[in-house]
């Protein structure tokens, strides 16, 4: 399905998105023209760039991303489309970079390693 659709009907069911070039940037769905359930994003040279969830076209739920070559970076929550909850970003080479925790979209603390 692409984004760029000339009729005005909202889009519903699966869908793949993708980059001008034709390489696949986005799998998921949509239920009257809003993402919903489990959703990926990818690089344009292929490999997984983030993964979670959606409901009604809000970020929902646990949330991960991953560097170009595949190491995660990156892992963190949503409520009600905002950041909540501890967030954790690693080192290209796995290591913990830092936490830090979300209260309703807003930084709390953060606490780097």
């Amino acid at each position: 399905m692409n984004p760029s659709r000339s009729d005005k009907t909202p889009k519903h069911g699966a869908c793949r998105e993708t980059f001008t070039d034709g390489k696949l940037s986005a799998t998921g769905r949509y239920m009257n023209g809003k993402k919903v359930g489990a959703w990926k994003y990818y690089f344009r040279s292929g490999p997984l760039r983030a993964s979670g969830k959606y409901a009604g076209d809000e970020l929902i739920g646990p949330w991960k991303w991953f560097r170009e070559q595949g190491e995660l970076q990156q892992t963190g929550g949503f409520k009600d489309g905002k950041q909540a909850g501890l967030w954790k970003r690693d080192r290209a080479d796995g290591t913990l970079h830092d936490t830090r925790h979300f209260s309703d979209g807003k930084l709390s603390r953060t606490k780097t390693c």
